[in-house]
């Protein structure tokens, strides 16, 4: 078999139905060998979407969203995805084109070193100079990329080991004894962490993404109920625990509610599971859950005290490790557990007075249209079950404050590196991985115009996405800095022009339709749903909306700024 054929038969054994690629010179054998293949190819306008359609497909499933470019700048163009899902822990396999062994070196036509330049930017990567290595260095990638923490995967390969010819053998194990991955946890560990669990004044379970990425969401709902504990699940987790929970605060940080940032700074223990302490949730580090005990679960050794030291640390997969802190926690006795019970239940009944008295409102008005009300609206029609990707900005921050989410995998958007352009590639990747689901995409009239060129790819699949514009007219989220913290001196950031959307989408050849008045949203966005296939709507929103509660940088997150008429003190 040719090299290509070795890889497509890898590919078919790693169970991948779906590839999003960008063709050229040196990955032609490999597309030759696609033109007959049952494995299908997504052709996208142009390879960062590729990688962001594969991150998509990724964080809906759960399985290893697939990439592939050429050489060159084809493959210079797949690094922004690659550190997103680097930052966001997202399982994806980068499939590479590279000039032919014998010019590596030379400068030769569309080379670059993607093996040097991906090092930083990959779980790991891999350069296949020879044909027989091939089957097993894919099925390594595919291994890695799921396996522990998952993350991105590269494989550079050259022209000439896609055009060898190599007697195929399939790999039946494979053997990395340099990569350890502890799943189960420390069973003594496990122990005090219930003992502590029951000890604490003020529990609060802090979870994040990695809930998701180990399928632990039933086990999270099940601790938060044993415990009867208040819990906040951060941006990148949002769906872990669903929305209409009644222990669920929301999302802490620095775009995170009252209740939820009070909770954390006067936490007596946090029970932090498959999350890392990020700078946008922890503000100012050494103000940070002052009073707090952590207990911290992570896969990931390396995150571990990485930013707040952890009095109990527990290595291991979230799912194995909450079912048995689980049973731990119902084995312990009645009277160990009702010891503090008084004290937890007035710690319940503080945070619900929090969330009273400061809760995050969804502002309407009759002259223009709030994106407050937007995102209320596209929750109404979400109902808590439509998957939702956002570009990054102010949009996101209001998507993530009003819209539910009940299950996991529903809310996909760009948490670690915060990469405009990532809201409609992500969206045509889900949409294919879930052609049964309501797909809405929450862009900006930023990001929207990094990423119009996908229109394309939506037209030709006639993917139904809702493809939702809020359009202020600016760098929204970038105009809000400048507007607080730098005297309002507003530099680059009004988009002094927009494309009639209509016109845009009947060029693509579907419908679309901008909206100015608040009483046109509600029809508008009825109107998008109802519609078989995919949809632009541009929706007029009012241009000089900030979001709050917001903690300016440098501040601990108990120092939000709760509205307009609240001074800012950074």
């Amino acid at each position: 078999m040719s090299g290509a054929r070795i890889l497509l038969e890898c590919l078919m054994r790693e169970n991948v139905d779906c590839i999003f690629g960008y063709p050229g010179g040196v990955t032609l054998p490999l597309y030759d060998a696609i033109y007959d293949h049952p494995i299908r190819h997504v052709l996208v306008r142009h390879e960062q979407n590729a990688c962001f359609a594969a991150e998509g497909y990724a964080r809906t499933t759960g399985r290893v969203g697939v990439c592939c470019a050429t050489s060159g700048p084809g493959a210079t163009n797949l690094v922004t995805g690659l550190v997103d899902a680097m930052m966001d822990s997202i399982p994806v396999v980068a499939l590479t084109g590279q000039v032919s062994t014998k010019l590596i070196g030379s400068d030769a036509f569309q080379e670059a070193d993607t093996f040097g330049i991906t090092r930083s930017c990959t779980k790991h990567n891999f350069l296949v100079k020879n044909i027989a290595d091939l089957p097993q260095v894919i099925h390594e990638a595919f291994y890695l990329a799921a396996s522990g923490r998952p993350g991105p995967v590269l494989v550079d390969i050259p022209k000439d080991v896609f055009q060898g010819q190599a007697h195929y053998s399939p790999v039946t194990s494979i053997h990395l004894p340099g990569y350890k991955v502890i799943h189960e946890g420390h069973a003594g560990q496990i122990r005090r962490a219930a003992q502590m669990m029951w000890e604490a004044e003020r529990p609060l379970v802090y979870a994040g993404g990695g809930i998701i990425a180990s399928e632990a969401s039933a086990e999270l709902q099940e601790l938060v109920e044993t415990l009867n504990a208040p819990a906040v699940i951060t941006l990148m987790g949002l769906g872990a625990l669903p929305t209409n929970h009644p222990n669920f605060i929301s999302m802490p940080g620095m775009h995170g509610s009252y209740a939820a940032n009070m909770a954390m700074t006067h936490s007596d223990l946090l029970i932090a599971v498959g999350t890392r302490f990020d700078d946008r949730v922890t503000g100012r580090l050494s103000a940070f859950a002052p009073h707090a005990k952590v207990i911290h679960i992570d896969i990931d050794a390396a995150e571990i005290s990485k930013n707040r030291t952890a009095d109990l640390p527990i290595v291991g997969d979230a799912k194995r490790v909450l079912s048995k802190l689980n049973r731990n926690l119902k084995e312990t006795s009645a009277e160990d557990r009702e010891r503090k019970a008084s004290s937890r239940r007035q710690w319940r009944e503080e945070i619900r007075a929090w969330k009273e008295q400061h809760p995050i409102v969804a502002e309407a008005s009759d002259e223009e249209i709030k994106p407050q009300h937007l995102m209320r609206e596209i929750d109404r029609l979400s109902g808590g079950q439509a998957i939702v990707t956002s570009d990054v900005g102010q949009h996101q921050m209001w998507a993530a404050q009003f819209i539910r989410f009940n299950e996991p995998r529903l809310w996909l958007n760009s948490g670690g590196l915060g990469s405009m352009g990532f809201g409609l590639p992500s969206a045509i990747g889900a949409q294919f991985a879930r052609p049964d689901k309501l797909v809405f995409s929450i862009v900006g009239d930023g990001g929207f115009q990094m990423s119009i060129p996908e229109l394309a790819t939506v037209a030709n699949h006639a993917l139904p996405i809702k493809i939702i514009v809020m359009n202020n007219g600016y760098l929204g989220m970038v105009r809000q800095w400048q507007s607080l913290f730098y005297n309002n001196r507003l530099s680059a950031v009004q988009l002094d022009s927009f494309p009639d959307v209509t016109k845009l989408a009947g060029a693509y050849g579907f419908k679309g339709r901008t909206v100015e008045r608040p009483s046109e949203l509600v029809p508008a966005l009825e109107e998008a749903v109802r519609e078989p296939g995919p949809y632009l709507l541009n929706v007029r929103v009012s241009p000089n909306e900030n979001v709050y509660p917001m903690v300016p940088a440098g501040a601990a997150i108990n120092e939000m700024v709760l509205g307009p008429s609240q001074p800012v003190n950074a």
